[in-house]
């Protein structure tokens, strides 16, 4: 059985047969020592004083820097690759703002730091970086250092380490030929609520292979004659019935609170829209508000190109009393968090994640912050879904015949918090 496999916490455990579980190999200081160079018993000393958890503040000569470590949710590319081999988040906030500020980080080899990266303080204040998880199978403790710059001091952060996202509660990586128990197929039938009279959810339209899930809308073969859809309670146009693929995970694994990742690269057509999202395990649900009711958090959804907004956006939706209410918004400057002029989200993958807390969600592409609330908050189980949909208002950006259009993913974490 190919390493790229599924990963799950004790509770998934139960749910799952023992082919599909994977332990995580863990390293020795011997390990460390040929990595980071070294010697064992140096390598020993860092490993117990790198437990310095994952979030640290410092107040210092009138500046307050907050660190943090995040899990593996950086990994661009065109091609597929081991989850194991994304980069972890690290992100710092530096207050006052002063952008331009240059940044540095360091990692910790014995008792020295080391320069591992460098980058500018946005606008915003964060300093963003990309860096390795783990040596031979121990966390890591990282800082940043900001520069003297416009009559600020140079100013160091505390260390923070990796340890808390070493392991992830559930992973799947797609290998083989067919998904793992943990998917089920969602969504087969029509939709009228869903604005989806003219498509459903159908197994033809997921294949895995490749190390990779292929989410697809497809021409329904089974329906002879077209389909009438509307939109704002007019019809549009008729259109072909279409098969969506759309899994979720509701029976096997979910969180409460913590990190959900994906690693996708998404369909060029528009006329449908490529989601990965959460919504509440539905035995959990119990009232009429977020807290108790859970929300459905759009992780990530792209509608194609050319698109007059960049196309990609995040929202939660939730209810407040009786009342439906949808926070978010068309993720602005999209094409600032591609990694050059050549990439694009339908020609590369990128790992787009959430950080869930008991009052914030902040949404993330490749490490870096689009956008976060605390609007609509979770308190309640949330499991993974992906899906390529094609809901009846947009048919009209897509003809038929420039049917089949895919969505890939190439693997899906979660890290309970």
């Amino acid at each position: 059985m190919s390493a790229r496999r599924v990963l799950a916490g004790s509770a998934l455990a139960l749910l799952m047969p023992a082919s599909l579980l994977m332990t995580t190999q863990t390293g020795s200081a011997a390990d460390v020592s040929q990595a980071a160079g070294l010697s064992a018993g140096s390598a020993t000393a860092q490993a117990r004083k790198s437990v310095q958890g994952d979030f640290a503040k410092r107040r210092m000569k009138g500046q307050k820097v907050t660190i943090q470590a995040l899990p593996q949710i950086v990994q661009q590319g065109k091609g597929v690759a081991s989850a194991s081999a994304a980069k972890a988040g690290i992100t710092a906030t530096i207050k006052p703002v002063k952008a331009g500020r240059p940044v540095v980080l360091e990692v910790q080899r014995g008792s020295r730091w080391a320069k591992v990266g460098k980058t500018k303080l946005t606008s915003k204040g964060h300093a963003e970086f990309a860096a390795t998880i783990s040596s031979g199978g121990l966390p890591l403790t990282y800082r940043v250092v900001a520069a003297k710059f416009k009559g600020l001091a140079k100013v160091t952060s505390q260390g923070v380490d990796t340890s808390r996202w070493l392991t992830p509660t559930f992973s799947d990586e797609f290998s083989g030929s067919a998904l793992s128990p943990a998917w089920t197929h969602r969504g087969q039938s029509y939709e009228p609520a869903s604005l989806r009279v003219c498509s459903k959810g159908d197994p033809s339209a997921v294949r895995v292979g490749g190390g990779q899930v292929r989410v697809s809308v497809i021409k329904d073969r089974t329906r002879k004659t077209k389909c009438k859809a509307r939109a704002n309670g007019k019809v549009i146009g008729k259109f072909a019935y279409r098969n969506n693929g759309h899994i979720g995970t509701e029976h096997a694994a979910s969180i409460r609170y913590g990190f959900a990742a994906a690693r996708v690269k998404f369909q060029k057509q528009r006329g449908q829209h490529g989601s990965f999202w959460m919504q509440p395990v539905t035995t959990e649900r119990s009232g009429k508000y977020p807290a108790t009711n859970g929300a459905e958090i759009d992780i990530i959804e792209y509608f194609g190109e050319p698109h007059p907004n960049g196309g990609i956006t995040s929202f939660i939706h939730h209810k407040q009393g009786n009342k439906d209410i949808k926070t978010g918004s068309w993720i602005k400057n999209s094409r600032s968090f591609l990694k050059n002029k050549r990439d694009g989200w339908s020609k590369a993958f990128h790992v787009f994640s959430v950080e869930w807390t008991p009052s914030t969600y902040i949404f993330r592409i490749d490490g870096k912050e689009t956008w976060r609330t605390n609007k609509g908050v979770s308190g309640v189980s949330q499991f993974p879904i992906l899906s390529l949909l094609a809901s009846d208002y947009e048919l009209k950006n897509a003809k038929d015949g420039q049917l089949p259009q895919h969505m890939y993913v190439d693997w899906v974490r979660l890290w309970q918090a």
